[in-house]
């Protein structure tokens, strides 16, 4: 599954599903935020809220946050590249969460998966700017070569029209 401009399971939904999906997202989130710092359900967890917009505005706090577990932020930097919001400013604050989990000195793994995420994001300047200098710049070949791949995506995307909001 690789489209970005897929319906995510509240926007197709009935009243009835989206009710449903929401009670599901509020249910997944609070069982995560109950878990212990480390614990791999958290991963399960964004696993689990895939493709569920009412998801969103948390996923993007989690990917932006340093402390939270690496694992549960790639699996989040996932969701939001195949999931962008189509809300512009939830999208912009996606954008900046993915570029603040990118700048993260700790987290390599979660610094590639933020770099091959932002693609989506491409239409704020200051995403385009960053990305293009981490491909040219970056000192971890892996971030790099996952910028050059959202760069690539990213014209992709702009070619098809896929993954506007």
């Amino acid at each position: 599954m690789n489209d970005t401009n897929l319906t995510t399971t509240t926007e197709a939904a009935s009243p009835a599903q989206a009710t449903e999906a929401t009670e599901a997202a509020e249910r997944l989130i609070a069982e995560f935020r109950a878990l212990p710092p480390d614990s791999d359900r958290k991963r399960e967890i964004i696993t689990e809220l895939d493709a569920n917009a009412q998801a969103l505005p948390f996923l993007v706090s989690v990917v932006a946050d340093p402390g939270e577990y690496d694992l549960a932020r790639v699996e989040s930097a996932t969701v939001l590249r195949l999931w962008p919001p189509a809300d512009p400013a939830l999208r912009h604050e996606a954008g900046r969460a993915l570029l603040t989990a990118l700048r993260d000195p700790e987290e390599d793994l979660v610094r590639q998966y933020a770099a091959m995420s932002l693609a989506p994001y491409t239409g704020d300047p200051v995403v385009a700017t960053v990305l293009d200098t981490t491909a040219r710049a970056d000192e971890d070949p892996l971030v790099r070569d996952s910028a050059r791949f959202s760069i690539k995506e990213a014209h992709r995307l702009q070619e098809t029209g896929a993954g506007r909001p």
